[in-house]
């Protein structure tokens, strides 16, 4: 008898309904307002590009995998710990540019202090300033190059779209140049194992199958994580 009088409570009661309606607007206001919109959401769905792109991410994920690959693991340690560890040390890289950019333009702009395009201007600021530092003259040239540019001045007179192409480039040098010199030590290792097993005349026997032990030994002994993520923070 309870039962029936909840679901008879429960079937009067409404099912909502949601209506979608794209109208005309005559008022200017209000389509800028849609765009601000707009391009708001473009913005947060290219999130993860401006962190690849503009940070030193790159860098540190292009060295962690090479020294999976070095070690010949595999899938040890797995993406997630790769992309977690290096999305963490980003951040740790990148926080004292995040601050001021909290401090000098999201701050202000939230307080209406300034406009959206100022924020904006200044924000970028921090950003041109990290990636120029750690951008090769010869890249960036590149670019300006093809673009029929002037040499530049200032940092002010460097455009994004020429910026970011070329600091992506010269932290891809870069992290190849720390993973070959993480890659040689493992080589000489397989080299050695290679050789003896030659020399044994156990020829059918991998040299992965026994080196592996030997490079995750060596890596252990010599603390190898620290030293890499030491590396990579002296880095900058």
């Amino acid at each position: 008898m309870v039962l029936n009088e909840v679901f008879i409570a429960v079937t009067d009661i409404p099912i909502p309904g949601f209506n979608l309606d794209v109208e005309g607007s005559s008022e200017p206001s209000d389509v800028a307002v849609t765009l601000q919109l707009l391009i708001m959401l473009t913005i947060l769905s290219l999130a993860p590009a401006i962190l690849i792109m503009m940070t030193c991410f790159t860098r540190i994920v292009v060295v962690l995998s090479f020294v999976r690959t070095s070690l010949a693991t595999q899938t040890m340690p797995p993406n997630q710990v790769i992309v977690g560890l290096a999305l963490f040390l980003t951040f740790f890289v990148m926080s004292p540019i995040l601050a001021e950019i909290n401090e000098s333009a999201l701050q202000p702009y939230l307080e209406e202090e300034m406009s959206q395009s100022e924020a904006l201007e200044i924000a970028v600021v921090p950003l041109k300033e990290f990636m120029a530092t750690h951008t090769r003259e010869k890249d960036l040239a590149l670019f300006m190059n093809y673009n029929e540019m002037e040499r530049p001045t200032s940092l002010d007179d460097i455009p994004l779209h020429v910026l970011v192409p070329a600091f992506m480039i010269s932290e891809l040098k870069t992290a190849f140049q720390i993973g070959f010199l993480i890659f040689v030590p493992f080589l000489i290792i397989d080299m050695i194992v290679a050789s003896t097993l030659m020399a044994m005349g156990m020829m059918m026997l991998p040299p992965v199958m026994i080196s592996l032990p030997f490079k995750i030994l060596l890596f252990v002994l010599v603390d190898g994580w620290y030293l890499v993520v030491q590396s990579l923070l002296l880095s900058f």
